[in-house]
């Protein structure tokens, strides 16, 4: 659904930005709370946390993240995601949410409303409060930035760093052409999956694969170490090549290091039995650097997603 109108009166700015926002209130129903706890004042007001607290951000721009083929439930829904997905890599819960939009005033008042519809229907389905937010015009635009506010599920929060040579790679789901088949917005956050793995000592690093998995996996590889990837191995979506799985993006899953001491046969057991509909897939190995094994794939010829690249 294209997000513009040529109708004045079927657009943002035949409203304005205070019969908008008491709109946008009541598009979200229950996803927010009452003042002082959500939408309208200056800032919202959030209960003390005994334990460590999680911040992230990320947007839905036009033409960047969507475009006219997704419906506008999904994009508020993609939007809320992409943060959980985040929070998911390092093993967090999420509990409240901002949302900055940006908007051209010819934006269709009844695609905004979808859009937030979808957004709220989210929210509630993953306890999230959405607490406030920011709406502001800008010619041409059509984006919303969400940041979420997250908890540490346990004592240990998982990070990107603490693989180490030898330690085995592991991935969720399957990867690649998720553009074609709809998943870039149809995903669902791996929130349980990543608590579960952050209370594990023998997973050590952990993050979500956004920007594709030849770039995502530099982050996780410890100095003096290189990804050897078995090009076999990789859980490829329905329809997607190799290179796709590698350098598509916005597939939302976990990748993580698993230790190399540690036994896999077990771990592979225990993760069967709590995640009997989540593919698990070990897709190599960080090996010394210069002396990955034959025939396994080195990631210098692929390139993923990098914003200004």
């Amino acid at each position: 659904m294209n997000p513009f109108t040529r109708h004045h009166s079927q657009s943002v700015s035949a409203d304005g930005e205070e019969k908008l926002l008491h709109s946008i209130r009541r598009w979200l129903g229950r996803a927010t709370p009452g003042t002082p706890f959500g939408i309208g004042d200056d800032c919202a007001v959030l209960p003390a946390s005994p334990g460590r607290q999680l911040i992230t951000v990320d947007p839905v721009i036009y033409q960047r993240h969507f475009d006219n083929r997704v419906p506008p439930r999904a994009v508020g829904a993609k939007l809320l995601k992409r943060n959980l997905s985040d929070l998911a890599a390092m093993g967090g819960r999420p509990v409240a949410a901002v949302v900055a939009l940006t908007l051209d005033g010819r934006v269709s008042r009844r695609w905004l409303e979808e859009f937030y519809r979808g957004l709220g229907a989210c929210a509630r389905h993953y306890r999230v409060a959405i607490v406030g937010g920011d709406v502001a015009q800008a010619d041409g635009i059509v984006a919303a930035s969400l940041t979420l506010l997250g908890a540490a599920t346990g004592p240990r929060i998982a990070t990107r760093t603490g693989a180490q040579v030898g330690d085995a790679i592991y991935v969720t789901g399957e990867l690649g052409g998720s553009l074609a088949t709809g998943h870039h917005y149809r995903f669902q956050p791996r929130l349980r999956e990543g608590a579960w793995l952050a209370r594990r000592q023998d997973v050590r690093a952990m993050m979500d694969v956004s920007d594709g998995l030849a770039k995502d996996l530099h982050a996780l590889t410890p100095r003096g170490a290189e990804p050897a990837l078995f090009p076999d191995a990789l859980p490829l979506r329905r329809g997607a090549t190799l290179r796709q799985a590698l350098t598509d993006g916005e597939d939302y899953e976990l990748l993580f290091a698993f230790s190399g001491a540690a036994d896999p046969g077990r771990f592979c057991r225990d993760w069967a039995r709590a995640f009997r509909r989540t593919p698990l897939t070990r897709i190599g190995t960080f090996a010394p650097r210069g002396q990955s094994p034959a025939g396994t794939l080195r990631l210098r010829d692929f390139q993923g997603y990098e914003h200004l690249r």
